[in-house]
């Protein structure tokens, strides 16, 4: 390998993805943060859209977990400040999937139950 630094043209370029990714997570994740409850008739786009935006949080959780780990990519030795923001943004993305995770298990369980209720 050369030992070329990144040229600024392509360090923008990633920062427009991340938060290309950032923005379609956000907006597939979106209805079930503020959703209460689902219906029969839209349950089945919901959970693939849910389980979309789960998969690219996923996404951003394994590459921020390899350039904390192998740093090698992104700019060599990395600072104490910035190892501790990305191992709490690790944290806070762990957290956020572990949600969104038992959100779509409880919503789950209340159709279930709501199925399973005589009225």
């Amino acid at each position: 390998m050369s030992g070329r630094k990144p040229s600024a043209g392509s360090n923008g370029f990633r920062i427009a993805v991340s938060i290309l990714f950032w923005a379609a997570a956000a907006w597939l994740l979106y209805p079930l943060i503020v959703l209460d409850s689902v219906d029969a008739g839209n349950s089945i786009p919901f959970f693939y859209r849910a389980a979309a935006g789960i998969v690219l949080l996923i996404i951003l959780f394994g590459k921020t977990l390899l350039d904390l780990l192998d740093p090698r990519g992104v700019s060599g030795r990395r600072t104490a400040l910035s190892v501790v923001l990305m191992s709490l943004y690790i944290f806070a993305l762990a957290g956020g999937i572990i949600f969104m995770f038992v959100r779509i298990l409880l919503l789950s369980l209340n159709k279930n139950a709501d199925a399973l209720l005589p009225k």
